[in-house]
């Protein structure tokens, strides 16, 4: 087995991570956690989304956020978008990447998109040429990959099928969503390995939740079949809204601190991300599901 030498963290918690929370946070504060995520060393942050604020009244200040953050030299900041509309305000607003995103299951895809997968396909496909068009990246995220909790077990084929005409239409990068939080290692590796055999060599990433505390061994599993990118939320922020009893998504500390033992480089300063962790739970005003934001002691007494 060899492991990389470094991986790549795309930050999800402005995103992803607070788009479900009850307590409206300030426009000023989310710029404030996007800065300091950025002042840790991360590269690759989600900071909001471009779809309707009545479905995420929470992320309704996307280009007011993309206008005010402190943009990092070699940052790249992305943002969620659902169709052209959407595409053209993040553009207009400066984003340097957009995420279009749909579910592996029906049942999920009607609830969180109200579409069947067919008709959000072909909604996403004028982005993609856009995006094309405008040489913006384009990256693809897939959710319930390993499993749902409306229609229960996900085919592999169905997914592989899913992330085909992604990149048939272009996109640079798929997440693969573990929305529900239920995949298990040698699940992980077996999803990897077949649609390595449908895409060859196309950039896959892991987006892992939480819910049954198997994140990160499902972190070692991607690492293990070839992945190099992991999504993951400050704090462990997060969750689907329309995925109830969903746990938020792995932790970027935690992530942090198990690349750092392991002896991959991430570019993250760990002490820094702990402290954002701790930042980003008095924004929302309750507890985090992280394990390294509360834990004492110095990272060396912690290895």
């Amino acid at each position: 087995m060899t492991l990389p030498s470094s991986v790549s963290i795309v930050e999800v918690g402005p995103r992803d991570g607070l788009q479900g929370e009850a307590r409206h946070v300030a426009t000023a504060d989310k710029i404030a956690l996007i800065n300091r995520l950025s002042a840790c060393g991360l590269r690759r942050l989600e900071v909001s989304s471009f779809v309707s604020a009545k479905a995420i009244p929470q992320l309704a200040d996307a280009a007011e956020v993309l206008a005010g953050i402190e943009r990092a030299p070699g940052a790249r900041y992305s943002v969620l978008v659902a169709n052209e509309r959407g595409y053209e305000s993040a553009a207009a607003a400066g984003a340097d990447e957009v995420a279009v995103f749909l579910s592996a299951s029906e049942a999920h895809n009607q609830l969180n998109v109200g579409k069947s997968i067919a008709d959000t396909l072909a909604k996403l496909r004028p982005v993609a040429r856009r995006a094309a068009a405008d040489g913006v990246p384009v990256r693809g995220y897939v959710s319930t990959v390993f499993g749902c909790s409306l229609a229960g077990k996900v085919e592999a084929a169905r997914v592989e099928r899913i992330c085909g005409e992604l990149a048939d239409m272009g996109v640079g990068e798929i997440s693969l969503g573990d929305t529900i939080g239920v995949a298990h290692p040698p699940q992980v590796q077996a999803m990897i390995e077949g649609l390595r055999a449908r895409l060859g060599d196309l950039p896959l990433a892991l987006h892992l939740h939480d819910t049954l505390g198997r994140g990160l061994a499902n972190v070692w599993a991607g690492l293990q079949a070839g992945i190099r990118v992991f999504d993951s939320s400050v704090g462990g922020l997060g969750g689907c809204p329309n995925t109830p009893g969903g746990a938020g998504n792995i932790a970027t500390e935690d992530l942090v601190s198990l690349l750092r033992a392991m002896g991959i480089a991430c570019g993250v300063e760990e002490e820094a991300i702990r402290a954002v962790a701790r930042f980003a739970a008095s924004l929302v005003d309750h507890p985090l599901a992280s394990h390294c934001a509360y834990a004492g002691g110095t990272a060396e007494e912690r290895a």
